[in-house]
């Protein structure tokens, strides 16, 4: 079997004194869609942040494309070939769209993500592109998240919580164009409440429940019954 792209093992991750992170382990192929999902302070985003090296863990360790990264600082992560978008999707303000799409090309790494691929995923963003940031709806904004992450050309696009605050047609709009990322050869970790729509777009789901891995399997084989139970630990 060859190895994953991304293999954490086994890591603790502290706020402070408070662990938010229990020896939490998982995997991700290359071209895969793994779905983590869990309640809130479940820990969810707290293990995207070590993945990113926004945080590093205590103990255990984080390796990708075969190399440890667990110490990694995040602008040599993206370096490496993992982009984040972020809860909340953090774009700057006082930038326009296309700015803000720049911003994610710093990185120079080779491959397929331009401005042009970008906005041809995105049609909406080019006829905004001028645009300030604040001055798009919230699913445009998420589009453009999205997109500046695209531009710095990663193997690993980390997603979280892409549909919080958005209305269903337009998570749903978002959600469609996802099979075309991966197409491009990105694997995918999406971080989300939405149980149903990772189900929908998962190959592999892990289920966290107050900072460890209550449930782990292929989407297609976990029954609504377990995943409540995990969800909620009941």
């Amino acid at each position: 079997m060859p190895e994953p792209l991304l293999d954490v093992r086994g890591i603790d991750a502290f706020y402070g004194d408070f662990q938010a992170l229990f020896g939490v382990t998982l995997a991700v192929d290359a071209g895969a869609v793994v779905a983590v999902i869990g309640a809130n302070g479940a820990g969810k985003s707290t293990l995207l942040k070590c993945i990113a090296g926004l945080m590093h863990p205590r103990a255990g360790a984080i390796a990708f494309d075969g190399d440890d990264i667990t110490s990694t600082p995040a602008f040599a992560v993206v370096k490496r070939g993992v982009s984040l978008v972020p809860e909340g999707r953090r774009l700057f303000p006082s930038l326009s769209v296309e700015e803000n799409l720049l911003i994610g090309a710093q990185s120079k790494r080779p491959g397929p993500w331009t401005l042009a691929r970008v906005y041809e995923l995105f049609p909406v963003l080019a006829e905004r592109r001028h645009m300030p940031a604040t001055a798009l709806s919230g699913g445009q904004q998420q589009m453009t998240a999205i997109g500046r992450a695209l531009m710095a050309n990663p193997r690993l696009l980390l997603c979280d919580e892409i549909s919080l605050g958005l209305a269903p047609i337009v998570v749903r709009d978002i959600y469609a164009r996802l099979p075309d990322i991966v197409r491009e050869g990105l694997a995918v970790v999406i971080v989300e409440q939405d149980i149903v729509q990772a189900l929908r777009a998962a190959t592999k789901v892990h289920c966290l429940q107050e900072g460890r891995v209550a449930l782990a399997g292929p989407a297609s084989g976990l029954t609504r019954e377990a995943i409540a139970a995990a969800y909620f630990g009941v």
